[in-house]
């Protein structure tokens, strides 16, 4: 099958075209900057794509986006919005246009959506929450469900922190356990809906070839744990003690608004995923860092 596929060079995309070359697929690349010589195509969200790179698709995988891992000032809420709303938009109108038509489209997502919820678990069939990323992630998948008019089956990737050694959150998250400086956020209370990037990757291949697979799909491992469980199993993987907590309302300092998801309570489990079969590699938190360590 013939795939385009934006966000090819990020950490996601990186893990992801093996598995898409193994199965036989031919891709082509949107974004900035090519990728291991893979066809390509210039494109930003201010445009729509050129339309000789989606034509003839059997599928599209849109990862790209704006990262929430910075300061929410006024400008980065924009560019967050152009990039993932409005490149959504653009990339669902280029693909109404194309003469054959795509069967699947596969849009990065986030728990983000959820928000803040405690101890609540959650699915996909849960409420929306509140504040800035969950009306983002909204107005965002909103923006790929308008595909559906034209009989795309659409899928949105709620991806949670994924976890793994060349990017992501996890480098930097470790990166004090290492020095002996490690420590829980905040109360430790809050859940956090952590994944492999294996599973992510294998996912996303599952996704693309399953049918049953539709709406938002929760892209996070079936156990997630507590900030202070994933603490102190981090610290027991890497040899190294968990002595030190970084209060609240010091991370509201030093983030602003951005605290709001590093702090964020979100139990969220792959209850589509399961549903269909879907079989985590690393469904255990400590399995998972043993093998980033």
């Amino acid at each position: 099958m013939n795939i385009a596929l934006t966000g090819a060079t990020g950490f996601i995309g990186r893990h992801l075209i093996p598995k898409l070359r193994d199965e036989g697929h031919q891709l082509r690349t949107l974004g900035r900057r090519p990728v291991d010589a893979l066809p390509f195509f210039v494109w930003d969200a201010s445009a729509e794509p050129p339309r000789q790179a989606i034509e003839e698709c059997g599928a599209v995988i849109h990862l790209a986006g704006e990262t929430v891992a910075q300061r929410w000032n006024p400008e980065a809420k924009h560019r967050m919005r152009q990039s993932r709303v409005d490149g959504a938009r653009h990339l669902v109108s280029a693909m109404s246009k194309v003469s054959a038509k795509t069967a699947v489209l596969l849009s990065a997502s986030a728990v983000g959506i959820y928000g803040s919820r405690g101890d609540e678990t959650l699915t996909e069939t849960s409420s929306r929450g509140s504040g800035f990323l969950a009306d983002l992630v909204e107005e965002w998948e909103s923006a790929t469900r308008a595909a559906e008019a034209f009989g795309v089956r659409v899928v949105n990737l709620r991806f949670g922190l994924v976890l793994g050694r060349d990017g992501g959150a996890f480098p930097k998250m470790a990166m004090p356990f290492r020095f002996g400086a490690g420590g829980q956020l905040g109360s430790g209370e809050a859940w956090m809906p952590w994944v492999h990037v294996e599973d992510v990757a294998n996912l996303i291949v599952f996704a693309l070839n399953h049918d049953l697979l539709r709406g938002p799909v929760n892209v996070t491992s079936p156990n997630p744990v507590t900030n202070a469980e994933f603490t102190g199993t981090l610290a027991g993987v890497l040899h190294r003690p968990a002595f030190f907590t970084v209060p609240a309302f010091a991370l509201k300092l030093v983030l602003g608004e951005m605290s709001e998801a590093v702090l964020a309570s979100t139990r969220a489990i792959p209850a589509a995923a399961q549903a269909t079969g879907f079989k985590f590699t690393y469904p255990e938190l400590r399995p998972a860092l043993a093998n980033l360590r």
